[in-house]
């Protein structure tokens, strides 16, 4: 589990693509200080668990059903890459709460400035965009951002300078690739509601289940 505050931004180290498996190394520092192998280390969002370590360095697999689902597979040596380690029980919850598994990969569509914050637009995958609602929480290359605007390709955060220049946004370009999370409460309502066999939220069942 995550909370979107990004720690650090890494490297690239190498990129390893094969049949089965990819393998990818990252530079870091801040991470990488109480590392121990099977740690999950969130890279651009997508959570991930180092398989070896040193002191600048962590290496982690990286399988086809994640590379599906996320634009890990576009990285290139030299890359910068979001940073987190996995919350701690005792810390502070700043952001929201991120699992790490990437939902769909969306592209940006405008960078504008506002003020003194810049406001991205996001074409995002239909399937997807039900889950993203105006105020709520969005994981954006495992970044926790507000969700400003929708419709119904599209979405909005408007982010401050500090988040700007402690996270990858600041390099990308409009047509670059982000790896999308959506609030995981949304996700787990619609599976609670619809799992049912009529899709009917009655008050029978609602007795029955304690509300």
């Amino acid at each position: 589990m995550f909370t979107g505050i990004i720690e650090e931004l890494g490297n690239v180290k190498s990129m390893f693509t094969g049949n089965t498996v990819s393998r990818l190394e990252i530079e870091g520092r801040k991470v990488l200080t109480d590392i121990r192998q099977g740690d999950s280390i969130a890279v651009n969002g997508v959570c991930l668990t180092v398989t070896q370590f040193s002191a600048t360095t962590m290496v982690a697999d990286v399988m086809n059903e994640t590379l599906k689902y996320s634009n890990l597979g576009k990285l290139r040596c030299g890359d910068v890459v979001n940073l987190e380690r996995a919350m701690r029980a005792d810390g502070r919850f700043g952001g929201h709460m991120v699992s790490g598994h990437v939902d769909a990969v969306g592209e940006i569509a405008t960078i504008k400035r506002d003020g003194i914050a810049t406001v991205y637009t996001f074409k995002t995958p239909e399937k997807l965009m039900r889950y993203i609602v105006k105020k709520g929480s969005i994981a954006i290359d495992g970044i926790s951002l507000t969700v400003t605007h929708t419709t119904s390709s599209h979405f909005s955060v408007s982010i401050i300078p500090h988040t700007l220049s402690q996270t990858t946004l600041s390099y990308k370009q409009i047509g670059e690739t982000v790896n999308l999370e959506a609030d995981m409460v949304g996700k787990y309502i619609e599976h609670f509601l619809f799992r049912q066999k009529d899709n009917v939220l009655t008050q029978a069942f609602l007795m029955e289940h304690g509300f």
